[in-house]
């Protein structure tokens, strides 16, 4: 058994020899990988995208942030494509083929059967004159100087180079589609990230109470409004009935008037409001009254129509019901 510092330093190998391997892929983009964006970006079908072994895990994972960022794409299984899977290839699609090296049997098999179709053929190889390299019509160097591992054998630095230079293209190609944040959240609708993503305060501040009081309000009515609407604060309206808003009292509010004021009896919610409260229109991303909220060390936010007219109060505790945070 090796000592933990030993472990230790094996794993910083490791990660040393892969991070070389990476910093590498850069000599290789060249006009072939600006060919291969280019005949993705203009495909008019899908990227089937095949493999065999660890090239297929990586395979199975650059379909996957395809289709997350706009790219239509599917996975076919090298070894099941020449028992019948090779009918999901259309005539409309693209292929991308990844190998290490490009010379094992059923990818010799499986590209004559892909060209033989017609169709563009993308290699994602470690191997310039390899078998798959030489048959394909882009070529995408993924070469490692030698695998992460002792022995030189199990794919680690090469998957690795693979997947990166999936993870090139993938990127290449959100920037040729402008792929913006809305276009994922449509392809993320779920989880925490989804609701980062599209859900609006629109959506959370609805079901709130809405508390308010006129700036002429005794202290006494804006104290219960506050702790009967369960807010932790109260709009205060203009009182021309415009419902603008034109300040907030809130919890450090009367914290501070119980410091400043020995008597109150004669105080009404225009004495002790904050001006200029912080505000945020329904159509804002939920997300942007997170970081509202954060950057100015408050719990709530007075949700207003653009005109300033007051809507309702959304809560930190909303955002943090939906699993936003």
């Amino acid at each position: 058994m090796k000592t933990p510092e030993q472990i230790k330093h094996i794993a910083c190998q490791v990660i040393e020899d892969e991070k070389k391997a990476i910093a590498k892929l850069t000599e290789h983009i060249d006009d072939a990988f600006v060919k291969a964006v280019q005949t993705i970006f203009s495909c008019k079908g899908r990227v089937v995208i095949t493999g065999i072994g660890k090239s297929a895990n990586i395979a199975t994972k650059i379909v996957s942030s395809f289709n997350s960022t706009g790219t239509p794409a599917i996975f076919m299984h090298a070894a099941d494509a020449i028992h019948g899977d090779l009918g999901m290839v259309q005539p409309d699609d693209v292929v991308i083929c990844i190998s290490k090296s490009g010379n094992t049997p059923e990818i010799k098999l499986l590209v004559p059967l892909i060209k033989d179709f017609g169709n563009t053929l993308i290699a994602i190889c470690g191997d310039g004159n390899s078998f798959l390299a030489q048959q394909s019509d882009v070529m995408l160097n993924a070469t490692v100087d030698h695998e992460a591992c002792p022995i030189n054998l199990a794919p680690t630095a090469s998957t690795t180079a693979q997947l990166v230079m999936g993870d090139a293209l993938v990127v290449a190609l959100m920037e040729c589609r402008n792929f913006t944040a809305q276009d994922f959240a449509r392809y993320h609708p779920g989880g925490a990230l989804g609701k980062k993503l599209y859900m609006r305060v629109d959506d959370l501040y609805r079901d709130n109470e809405r508390p308010r009081v006129l700036p002429t309000t005794p202290l006494r009515e804006t104290i219960y409004e506050m702790t009967s609407r369960r807010l932790g604060c109260t709009a205060v309206v203009a009182p021309d009935g415009s419902e603008k808003v034109v300040g907030i009292v809130c919890d450090g509010d009367i914290r501070r008037m119980m410091k400043t004021h020995e008597r109150v009896d004669h105080l009404t919610a225009a004495d002790i409001m904050s001006h200029n409260p912080k505000t945020i229109t329904p159509d804002e991303y939920a997300v942007k009254a997170l970081e509202i909220m954060q950057s100015n060390a408050i719990t709530q936010l007075i949700v207003t129509n653009p005109d300033g007219r007051y809507l309702g109060v959304v809560h930190i505790h909303d955002i943090l019901r939906e699993g936003i945070i």
